[in-house]
């Protein structure tokens, strides 16, 4: 398929997938500061393997950790305890500089909170990481338009996100984050913003992506969406659980 190919510069992507599996979480726990000095545990030693290539959902009840485990592997949190490896890789207590440039190469996000830059255009926008990446002018143009049309606002290329609904800026998330054609896409409620045939074409790009060979990991309450993954991943309580909770 034209606007999806592989980033042949990813390390995650490249990386040897014999007896490894891509994304490995070794008891793993995450605490924040709470009311009278009683931290708030959000994960509690949380062990999971997803391999290459797999289609996951993340679902659970609203506090139960989706969040902050999706925020773990994205490299935008460190667990408080525990081990995170990627690719084989302990990246659990990685430096801020690598950090991001290794998010930047193997990792698409979409979460809720757009994280959109208000003085530059859905184009720039779009590009930005992709400049970061070094990736030359026409490249990057050619990348950054394909995954505007993908999406559907190309003809919004040049307005600011501010002038844009929630649903249109949710798109512009959507389409930065697959413009860099990552092997690991993280998706967080990416329908949220968006009615139900929009949301519909975003879960159709999901499978795309998927069958293109990307790593998947969705979290959603939406029965629906949850049931087009090929595996469930169930959190209660910040913890794994074996079945949905009532």
């Amino acid at each position: 398929m034209a606007w999806w190919k592989r980033n042949p510069s990813s390390a995650v992507a490249t990386a040897s997938a014999a007896d490894m599996p891509l994304i490995r979480l070794e008891g793993v726990s995450k605490s924040f500061e709470g009311d009278a000095d009683e931290p708030s545990v959000a994960l509690r030693d949380v062990s999971v393997d997803i391999g290459r290539g797999e289609y996951v959902s993340v679902s659970g009840p609203s506090g139960c950790g989706k969040s902050t485990f999706l925020s773990i592997l994205a490299l935008l949190d460190t667990p408080s305890s525990g081990r995170y490896f990627l690719a084989g890789r302990d990246v659990s207590s990685l430096p801020p500089g690598e950090r991001a440039r290794t998010r930047n190469v193997d990792i698409g996000l979409i979460f809720q909170s757009f994280n959109l830059i208000g003085d530059l255009t859905v184009y720039e926008n779009v590009e930005y990481p992709l400049t970061l990446r070094g990736i030359p002018d026409r490249e990057r143009r050619e990348r950054t338009m394909a995954a505007l049309e993908r999406v559907g606002v190309a003809k919004r290329a040049q307005q600011r996100p501010t002038s844009l609904s929630g649903g249109h800026q949710q798109l512009v998330a959507i389409a930065r984050a697959v413009a860099g054609r990552p092997p690991i896409v993280l998706a967080d409620e990416p329908t949220g913003n968006l009615d139900s045939t929009a949301g519909d074409a975003v879960m159709q790009m999901l499978g795309e992506l998927h069958a293109a060979g990307s790593t998947v990991c969705l979290a959603t309450h939406n029965p629906r969406y949850i049931e087009l993954a090929t595996r469930h991943i169930y959190l209660f309580d910040g913890r794994i659980a074996d079945q949905p909770a009532d």
